[in-house]
């Protein structure tokens, strides 16, 4: 399936309707559900197939994991406490094979979360990525080990009214989508950005 963007360029409707909410329906997200969403990231290509992500997520059923992940956020990301789920993704530092720094592990874990996002799209479900959350107390609290380092935070669940959120929120919510013109991120054969 496609859609016409506003170049008139077609791209599929998953990424078209793929969406970051911040108003949260209070409905819940099965567990056969999350596991779609982590299998999907699972599949995403990587450096040399090191596969360096790793996600601990909690549903607002288990309260005390719940809170646990929801007490990482900054004020500023509050908001997030009323989605179905909370997840913090990972990436691995080091390669396996030689223990030397992988570069690319963060990069990697951004295309396996993308893969995430768009499975949700597809079942009718809103992940709202969020960089702010505190990773030094993400490590510790949630136990990473050394070697393997936070990198964001996500929100999980169905779209919710608008109207629950803070007017400054509210106003983003309802806010039209955006995006920079194509030419000012792609260049053929070289940097032209002026």
């Amino acid at each position: 399936m496609t859609t016409t963007t506003d170049n008139n360029i077609a791209i599929h409707t998953l990424i078209e309707n793929r969406w970051s909410p911040r108003a949260f329906s209070d409905e819940s997200v099965g567990e056969e559900q999350l596991e779609a969403l982590f299998d999907a990231a699972r599949w995403a290509p990587s450096a040399m197939n090191e596969q360096p992500w790793r996600f601990i997520y909690a549903a607002k059923e288990d309260k005390a994991a719940f809170d646990r992940l929801s007490g990482l956020l900054v004020e500023g990301n509050s908001w997030a406490k009323n989605a179905a789920v909370l997840f913090v993704s990972i990436a691995k530092t080091a390669y396996d094979f030689n223990g030397s720094p992988n570069k690319h592990a963060w990069h990697d874990v951004g295309l396996a979360t993308g893969n995430l996002l768009l499975q949700a799209t597809d079942l009718g479900l809103h992940v709202h990525l969020m960089g702010g959350f505190d990773a030094a107390k993400a490590k510790k609290e949630l136990g990473i080990p050394d070697g393997f380092e936070a990198v964001a935070m996500g929100a999980i669940g169905y779209v919710g009214d608008p109207e629950t959120l803070p007017e400054n929120l509210k106003a983003r919510e309802l806010a039209t989508r955006q995006r920079k013109p194509l030419n000012e991120i792609a260049f053929k054969g070289e940097w032209k950005q002026k």
